[in-house]
């Protein structure tokens, strides 16, 4: 088992790392060639700045049990095909019963923005949102490491 992280604007790298570290569990992050990263743990990825390059990299090197975590539906599904296992940064799983929402619910929203509709400002994120992921990943990773 590996984790594969889609590291571009992921919040929650050293929360991954910290906890990857106690179970010895590897790590890859992948950016893009607008980012350096160092963590003194993680191999680090770096792509071309193409649109969906990062993704492409992590379905490349996904295997069955991985771990990916994204904040972005299209790779989720795609990791999911691949039997791995897909987790959003805000500390939830992606599965079959939850991605389609998802998915139709992002269409929506893009049909809205393409006819001029704009969504209220974005929350920042909170220090809950750190705490939430890091009960959540842990908890995950016990779970599936007892299977």
């Amino acid at each position: 088992m590996k984790i594969l992280v889609d590291a571009d604007a992921c919040p929650v790298k050293s929360i991954i790392v910290n906890i990857a570290k106690k179970e010895n569990i590897p790590v890859i992050m992948f950016f893009d060639t607008s980012h350096c990263y160092n963590d003194g743990y993680s191999l680090v990825k770096t792509v071309d700045k193409g649109p969906d390059s990062v993704d492409f990299a992590i379905i490349n090197c996904i295997d069955k049990g991985d771990i990916c975590i994204t904040q972005d539906y299209g790779l989720a599904v795609m990791a999911m095909s691949k039997s791995a296992f897909a987790l959003h940064q805000n500390g939830f799983e992606y599965t079959d019963l939850n991605i389609g929402r998802m998915l139709f619910e992002r269409h929506i929203s893009r049909e809205m923005r393409k006819n001029g509709f704009r969504s209220t400002k974005i929350k920042k994120r909170a220090k809950e949102n750190d705490i939430k992921f890091e009960k959540f990943f842990s908890e995950f990773i016990a779970r599936i490491k007892d299977v």
